[in-house]
């Protein structure tokens, strides 16, 4: 009998252990934001209305409808007058890239921002076990991995990864390798880059489809120190709860919508398609399915479950009674995410794109905000820009211990990726590259003065004798 009890005793003992065991190793499989650094070129590389003016005038192969066109896109894009182009663009070079232009381009954000991260976190080069970078329209040899570590001698191990072609979404794509290695791998540091190169990719043609990206992408960038050290959660940011990718690329239509590509001439530029919404819409939907039972309470997902079967009752009754007619359908999810959520970092895509999510989500004008400030003072810089909206979030003070902040990226693929961060302490005292402007934020306006500048291009009718040059002065 007493055999059997201290069999009985060890037993549960040891379930206690495996118990505790498992709850140990899951707080070192956490993923922390320590710091990290949003990349502000020099006020040499802002593009003004003037500027654009004379970029456009220099294309030779543009005409009075694609200038009208233009002129349209850029009104309605929603972006200001103090965004950032690269060198090559401001110079003049933008026909005739160099590869020198686009390793230059990327050097001085590397060279800027991870000294800043490093100085600011007080970890050194050499504690860095993780190095992910993902830049998708610029590939190099030797990588850009290869020139962080030699430019700040990192450890022969140090794990590199080097990220390209995975479009806007490639930041969260980025974090989730590192989320993977935190599980396998304990007491680790490790730095994601995030940027997009402009230099070699700014399009020089009149293909009305990669015009627009032209309009809509702008330089920066961002570099995130995170860790899964236990030691180190008193110091943490942000805590990542969830992360979930949806892909598409299976779909012909979804796949083809936006692509790197040569125009009927040859020149190198971005492709977006008409069809690009849609595909867009396909792959969210899809992505909130998952994510939706991660994020919100388990008292929201009964409503929505009760509410869901009411309206299949009256509509399965309804067609019963009447031997025709259609049911209206809304693109309101019939979830409620702030019961589950308190920010919303959007993918700065451009006004129609943070139209569409807002709409979606049925969020209100401060939530869309963050996002709205970031399409106008930065534009939309690919990957790294739902961190300029993180950035505007804090500037602003909203970020407290507690709150949940979900983000939400689009690219091509077509990929749409999220994920669901808890706020570990209140963020309130950082300084980032809002700082100089968040007083001005929001404005009384978000207009641009482009209309105001070029609005004549829309009176004139004679396109044959017309040249842009002898209007700009």
């Amino acid at each position: 009998m007493e055999f059997i009890i201290l069999l009985y005793g060890a037993t549960m003992l040891y379930l206690c252990f495996l118990i505790w065991k498992l709850f140990d190793q899951r707080r070192d499989q956490e993923c922390y934001i320590l710091d990290y650094q949003l990349y502000k070129p020099s006020d040499e590389r802002k593009l003004g209305t003037e500027c654009c003016g004379r970029i456009i005038e220099r294309n030779k192969h543009l005409g009075l409808n694609e200038y009208k066109f233009l002129l349209k896109a850029v009104v309605n894009s929603g972006i200001g007058e103090e965004t950032y182009a690269p060198s090559n663009v401001i110079e003049g070079r933008e026909a005739a890239p160099t590869l020198k232009d686009g390793v230059t381009e990327m050097e001085e954000f590397f060279h800027d921002s991870i000294a800043k991260l490093l100085a600011s976190s007080g970890i050194s080069p050499s504690q860095i076990d993780v190095l992910v970078v993902n830049v998708s329209m610029f590939s190099v040899v030797p990588s850009l991995t290869s020139r962080i570590i030699n430019r700040y001698k990192m450890r022969e191990d140090v794990k590199a990864y080097n990220l390209t072609g995975m479009g806007c979404s490639a930041s969260l794509i980025s974090l989730d390798i590192i989320k993977n290695i935190f599980k396998s791998q304990k007491n680790k540091f490790a730095v994601l880059v995030t940027s997009e190169s402009l230099s070699p990719n700014w399009y020089n043609g009149n293909d009305r489809s990669m015009m627009l990206a032209n309009g809509l992408f702008r330089s920066g960038g961002c570099v995130i120190l995170l860790t899964n050290k236990r030691s180190f959660k008193h110091r943490a940011m942000m805590k990542l709860k969830c992360l979930v990718r949806t892909h598409h690329g299976a779909r012909e239509d979804a796949y083809s919508c936006c692509n790197q590509k040569e125009d009927e001439e040859g020149r190198l530029g971005f492709y977006l398609g008409k069809n690009l919404p849609k595909a867009a819409t396909r792959a969210f939907v899809d992505n909130l399915r998952v994510l939706s039972p991660k994020v919100l309470p388990t008292r929201e997902l009964l409503r929505f479950m009760v509410l869901f079967l009411y309206r299949k009752l009256r509509e399965s009754s309804s067609l019963k009674s009447s031997s025709g007619g259609s049911s209206k359908s809304s693109n309101k999810s019939p979830l409620n995410f702030k019961t589950g959520i308190e920010h919303f970092c959007l993918h700065t895509g451009g006004k129609a794109v943070i139209d569409g999510i807002g709409m979606s989500l049925d969020l209100c004008e401060y939530d869309l905000e963050p996002a709205r400030m970031t399409l106008h003072r930065f534009g939309n810089t690919s990957a790294s820009s739902l961190w300029y909206v993180l950035g505007y979030m804090e500037a602003k003070k909203r970020l407290m211990k507690g709150d949940r902040v979900l983000m939400i990226s689009f690219g091509a693929g077509f990929k749409c990726n999220s994920c669901l961060w808890e706020v570990m302490k209140d963020l309130n005292d950082r300084p980032n590259v809002w700082d100089e402007c968040i007083d001005d934020y929001p404005p009384e306006s978000l207009a641009n003065p482009f209309m105001e500048k070029f609005g004549w291009i829309n009176d004139v009718q004679e396109a044959s004798n017309f040249k842009l040059h002898d209007f700009i002065k």
